[in-house]
């Protein structure tokens, strides 16, 4: 066989694989384009259904300034909470907190009275008005 004729098979070689070659990305590209729109929804649901179970698990909560009693040295604060069933947890943390904080501003501690409860049902607001009272640190 003459040089010429080993140049022109190596070279009809190379086309042959480069051809090859780039059909099968092709075909590998055409798979990955053409997934089946269920598998597509599929990440596209579980991301919907993540974000949802986060924001019903977040709620606000709020509460009023702390406002003297008739009586010197007791307290009242009351907060509020939406979001769900542990919703009354939000609202008897957060009063606690100004409660504590109040007192610490003052430089005394609080030491909680009492605390009333309201709307315990789930789905509702719910709220917690503490009574407190504010003493020197020991």
């Amino acid at each position: 066989m003459s040089n010429q004729g080993s140049d022109m098979l190596a070279e009809a070689r190379k086309t042959v694989r480069v051809r090859e070659v780039a059909s099968v990305a092709r075909a590998e590209s055409t798979q990955r384009k053409r997934a089946p729109l269920p598998t597509r929804m599929r990440g596209v649901a579980a991301v919907a259904a993540v974000a949802l179970a986060c924001a019903s698990l977040v709620g606000c909560a709020s509460s009023t300034d702390v406002v003297a009693s008739g009586k010197p040295g007791s307290y009242t604060v009351a907060a509020s909470a939406t979001g769900g069933r542990m919703a009354w947890a939000r609202a008897h943390e957060l009063a606690m907190n100004e409660a504590r904080d109040y007192c610490d501003r003052l430089g005394m501690q609080s030491s909680v009275k009492t605390e009333t409860v309201s709307g315990v049902s789930a789905m509702t607001e719910h709220g917690s008005s503490v009574s407190f009272e504010c003493h020197p640190r020991f």
